[in-house]
């Protein structure tokens, strides 16, 4: 069972940096400023380049001849094992940036605590992805308390982006058997361990940019365990996967 769940557990962190790492290079040539379109680049060039480590030691884990490429473009909608959050649209640049803290604030989390994992590998991954991550979470926190506590137009608009995304938020803490087992085998721990910390870094984030955290306890989960994804992540897959699928085996 260890075996399967850190299987699962592998993808799940690679599936979440490779989905949020390509929605964001959809801001490329797109942004409102030069500043933030090369920022936004070197965002989802970091969450790739974790994707590749995190999916080519899910493939060594799995011991069946696949890549981490092909974990990343011959898989479908109900394999991949990322939050809701990520895989989200765009939206306005308000959206997008709060989609980025949200789910910055949990990861760099994580990554802290799988710095001491049981299993090397993943201790290693970690302690590289850190140091990015630890750049990108005060970078997206940064940028939502200038747009929160600015004009009336970008709080109006952060405000609406927080009540849209935050249901999403509950399925980071959300723990299942895959969660159990890595926490027994002290590889990762338990999902719900989290939320306090988590929780503390948005609060006080929020709190600066004025935002008023949403009233609603509804929570939308189901992608970390592929029960089911948003129709969003189909066709963000079709895009990413396009090449491969027409011409398969294709290489530069």
């Amino acid at each position: 069972m260890e075996g399967a769940a850190l299987f699962q557990f592998l993808l799940r962190m690679g599936d979440n940096t490779l989905i949020l790492g390509h929605r964001v290079s959809e801001w490329c040539g797109h942004a409102p400023v030069l500043e933030e379109d090369i920022a936004l680049a070197n965002t989802a060039l970091d969450l790739i380049g974790q994707t590749q480590m995190w999916l080519g030691l899910a493939a060594e884990v799995e011991g069946q001849g696949r890549s981490a490429d092909d974990l990343a473009f011959l898989r479908d909608v109900w394999d991949f094992r990322n939050l809701l959050l990520v895989e989200q649209p765009n939206g306005d640049f308000g959206q997008t940036i709060l989609r980025q803290f949200l789910f910055d604030a949990w990861h760099v989390e994580m990554l802290r605590r799988l710095t001491d994992s049981s299993d090397a590998r993943i201790a290693a991954i970690a302690a590289k992805a850190l140091k990015e991550a630890r750049y990108h979470v005060e970078r997206s926190g940064d940028t939502v308390i200038g747009l929160g506590d600015g004009t009336d137009e970008s709080h109006a608009r952060m405000q609406a982006a927080l009540d849209r995304l935050w249901p999403y938020l509950g399925e980071m803490f959300h723990g299942d058997g895959v969660d159990e087992a890595m926490e027994k085998a002290a590889i990762a721990p338990a999902a719900e361990a989290l939320r306090a910390p988590v929780s503390e870094r948005i609060e006080a984030v929020l709190d600066k940019a004025t935002l008023s955290i949403p009233e609603t306890r509804h929570a939308r989960s189901g992608g970390k365990s592929g029960v089911r994804h948003s129709e969003h992540l189909g066709h963000l897959l079709t895009q990413m996967q396009w090449l491969q699928r027409a011409y398969p085996g294709a290489t530069w």
